[in-house]
């Protein structure tokens, strides 16, 4: 019986294919993501003053914390990217912290919350903490969501799975890690700018 040869023999082809459908993949959070913030956004400009409580805080001063967490992650992530097409043996580690710091993003964003709970902003009070816990919450629950993928990379990488013909899987794990720092930061600013009086 003869094999059937399809244009996925190919390693290059199934990494370009792979690729084009992380695209499509980033595409569709993308659309998720900007309705979220429009929507934000429209809700803000409607309401003008009132959808501020007087005694409304700011954001929390430790979703900048959180910010400069996630830009590490995205520094060591794209290391790692690196090492992996070359095969250096640095590639694990980097993988690692890169995982280590998506979960110190993660603590981070609860003693976020839990700051602006103290301060009895709780999701049910007013349009306000609602809108800053959904916002920071949908981040948060794709970041929750990349740490499998984060970890399966990372146990790959330090074991040295990656190298020059096949780095497949730490390219995607890069893809979808750069998108959800591009969107935090752009969250992260929708959030300051729409908390001022």
């Amino acid at each position: 019986m003869t094999e059937r040869v399809t244009p996925f023999n190919d390693p290059a082809a199934r990494f370009h294919a792979g690729r084009l459908g992380m695209w499509l993949f980033l595409v569709v959070l993308l659309m998720t993501f900007a309705s979220t913030i429009l929507g934000y956004i429209v809700v803000r400009l409607n309401n003008g003053a009132a959808f501020i409580p007087a005694n409304a805080p700011p954001p929390p001063p430790l979703l900048l914390v959180s910010t400069v967490v996630l830009l590490l992650s995205s520094v060591t992530m794209q290391k790692a990217l690196k090492a992996a097409r070359t095969g250096s043996t640095s590639q694990g580690g980097l993988m690692v912290a890169t995982t280590a710091l998506a979960v110190a993003f993660l603590g981070s964003q609860v003693f976020a919350w839990r700051e602006l709970w103290m301060q009895n902003q709780t999701i049910t009070d007013n349009l306000y903490a609602w809108t800053f816990y959904v916002l920071t919450g949908l981040h948060a629950a794709h970041v929750i969501g990349g740490l499998v993928p984060l970890t399966i990379c990372s146990w790959r990488a330090s074991h040295r799975a990656y190298g020059p013909e096949d780095y497949r899987g730490i390219t995607y794990c890069a893809m979808y890690w750069h998108f959800l720092d591009a969107i935090w930061i752009v969250m992260y600013a929708t959030l300051w700018l729409g908390s001022r009086r």
